[in-house]
């Protein structure tokens, strides 16, 4: 993963939508300032805080990588151990499909075959996000490491995903047209990671977020 140069109103705003589009924490990256946010005089002259942060190599990466996917492949397996027990307590039917890809970067995926998939997903995927965060927790407490796993059902993250990469084109579409920003409804990290990826190589556009928790929103701008 490369180094990211990120701008914001201030240097707290820029740093978390720099970590929003990397997927990772303030533990797994050096922050660099490159300057504050500067206020204007009389409203003209006003630039806003610029952050690079740049991923920590982890003991695999300095070693020059030994025994890739070792870790993703003990995560997948205690991931699904987890998660059985989890819909067994739950009393939801399912059958669970461990899906890996090529990619070493992309975590294992678990997906959850059940007929009745809402119950799993629940209100804006906020449910399936809870069950990926349990899973994830107890497998990294197990291996005394931090472990990634996805969770999904009935494919929903890559409808989902779909959704959000045409929701984001079209009200990009929109900030450059109106030259006015736009915020976005609150979604998760996961949602606004989306957001921002879709839109980092778009020309005249900037992305940022605001808000706190639950309520933190992707804010779509045109660059000045």
């Amino acid at each position: 993963m490369e180094a990211l140069e990120v701008s914001g109103k201030n240097v707290d705003e820029a740093v978390e939508t720099a970590l929003e589009q990397m997927g990772v924490t303030r533990d797994d990256v050096n922050i660099e300032i490159i300057h504050e946010a500067r206020r204007s005089i009389l409203g003209l002259g006003g630039e806003d805080a610029l952050v690079r942060v740049t991923p920590i190599a982890s003991s695999e990466e300095r070693n020059g990588g030994a025994e890739p996917g070792v870790e993703a492949a003990e995560a997948s397996n205690i991931g699904q151990e987890v998660l059985n027990k989890l819909l067994e307590l739950m009393d939801v039917e399912g059958e669970i499909t461990m899906v890996t890809s090529d990619d070493q970067r992309t975590p294992p995926m678990l997906e959850i075959d059940t007929p009745n998939p809402g119950v799993l997903i629940g209100r804006r995927g906020q449910a399936l996000s809870a069950l990926q965060y349990m899973v994830n927790f107890i497998a990294s407490r197990q291996l005394k490491s931090g472990v990634k796993v996805l969770v999904d059902v009935a494919d929903y993250r890559k409808r989902r995903k779909d959704e959000l990469e045409s929701m984001a084109v079209r009200v990009a579409e929109l900030v450059k047209t109106n030259r006015r920003s736009i915020t976005l409804e609150p979604m998760g990290a996961w949602e606004r990671r989306i957001i921002h990826l879709t839109l980092r190589e778009e020309r005249g556009i900037s992305t940022g977020s605001t808000g706190f928790g639950e309520r933190r929103k992707v804010v779509i701008s045109p660059k000045k």
